[in-house]
């Protein structure tokens, strides 16, 4: 885990991190900060676990830390959060010590973690569900005004 340390101690990273968090304050659906990252990384590694995938907690984590960093760009000017996370972390993931199989795998995941419909890999279905498994429906504050249809919805804890 000490490259997702160094992610965490990563300028780009804090600065993102902590412009998302001011950004979305006051949004009553659910946030894409810290918290969100690290339930997706958590359910994610149970996923991988269970199913006796090869991926290790430093790619699992490093892509879920990384992948909506980009809704600040998207908040500020309109880019698509997915393309512009996908920018923001290969610089961060290349200067942490990933190698280029591991940085694409995560790349690919990041950029495809809004539309499960062309994802092909493994790492990256896994991922997309994990992303939409990890929000908590059945607990929100926010459910009656949500945009997210029923049957979308997470209903009872799966991880």
């Amino acid at each position: 885990m000490e490259r997702v340390n160094k992610i965490l101690e990563h300028p780009l990273f804090q600065d993102y991190q902590k412009r998302l968090d001011a950004l979305e304050r006051n949004r009553i659906f659910c946030k894409h900060g810290f918290e969100h990252a690290i339930s997706v990384a958590r359910i994610l590694y149970i996923m991988v676990l269970e199913q006796g995938l090869a991926y290790t907690k430093s790619v699992i984590y490093g892509t879920a830390l990384l992948h909506d960093l980009g809704r600040v760009q998207q908040y500020e000017n309109g880019t698509p959060h997915d393309e512009a996370s996908v920018k923001i972390a290969k610089q961060v993931l290349e200067d942490c010590g990933y190698v280029k199989e591991e940085i694409d795998i995560m790349l690919t995941a990041i950029h495809g973690h809004r539309q499960d419909d062309v994802l092909q890999d493994s790492f990256s279905l896994l991922f997309y569900k994990a992303d939409k498994i990890s929000r908590e429906c059945y607990h929100c504050e926010a459910a009656d005004d949500c945009y997210w249809a029923q049957e979308k919805r997470n209903h009872t804890i799966r991880y």
